[in-house]
């Protein structure tokens, strides 16, 4: 019955879409600006040292980070009337890179208060064949066709670890059903983030890699050394990592 509705809405009703609902960040005879998105991924506050740094989770369990990456998708803007989006956006943080820790984009000038985004890579991405850039499976981030992509990794290794070398691997994925580890994260500014023509505004998003262990969901290093298949684990990971974000600053230059 919805689906009928929908479908005898006036087609003229859609040209005012826009107005009230999203824009794209295709910026044509508007005055634009830049927006740069910064991720500072740490641990108890500090940033993250690969290989170097030991680190205790909430349960004293000791830990290194060797890899953590992570797929940030479908990027928006909102600003008092409605939301600007990134076009093809998916972008993948990777912690071993310093220049995939940050990316930018044009926008309208003007005044935003929250970033939205998607955490992983949508299902679509998922089963459309060899894809290039962030999505390319030389990024050591994809399965096969039927599991699709890792929408987060995060490896390193511990005492408490049980299995060979004492590794922690974990590699996060699945897209549908009840599996599902796609997050769709909302994060409101501190202060309003105001973009003035020709100029750039940053983002600066902090991630605190400890939300991996706890809340809503106790995962121990003794118990669960290794994920590296969608499933209920997974979720249950992907159900902790999903808090891990937090705006720890805006500027504008």
């Amino acid at each position: 019955m919805m689906k009928n509705k929908l479908i005898s809405i006036p087609v003229f009703l859609f040209y005012f879409l826009p107005i009230s609902g999203h824009q794209n960040k295709d910026t044509t005879n508007e005055n634009t600006g830049i927006v740069k998105i910064s991720f500072v991924n740490t641990i108890k506050g500090k940033p993250v040292e690969l290989n170097t740094a030991r680190y205790i989770n909430p349960f004293a369990e000791e830990y290194s980070v060797s890899k953590l990456k992570y797929y940030i998708s479908h990027v928006s803007l909102a600003f008092n009337t409605g939301i600007i989006k990134e076009d093809e956006s998916y972008h993948l943080v990777d912690e071993s890179k310093a220049d995939a820790l940050s990316f930018s984009f044009a926008v309208k000038a003007g005044t935003y208060h929250s970033l939205s985004f998607m955490l992983g890579v949508d299902s679509l991405k998922n089963v459309s064949g060899a894809q290039t850039g962030a999505l390319d499976p030389l990024n050591d981030m994809f399965w096969t066709w039927n599991s699709g992509y890792i929408m987060a990794k995060l490896e390193g290794s511990s005492p408490q670890s049980k299995v060979v070398n004492n590794k922690v691997e974990f590699h996060i994925g699945g897209f549908c059903g009840v599996d599902n580890v796609l997050k769709n994260i909302s994060l409101n500014f501190p202060s309003a983030l105001n973009i003035p023509e020709g100029k750039t505004g940053e983002i600066i998003v902090e991630a605190d890699i400890d939300k991996w262990w706890q809340q809503p969901n106790d995962i121990k290093i003794t118990e669960h050394p290794v994920c590296t298949t969608p499933g209920a684990l997974a979720k249950k990971i992907a159900d902790n990592y999903s808090k891990m974000f937090t705006i720890k600053k805006v500027i504008t230059n």
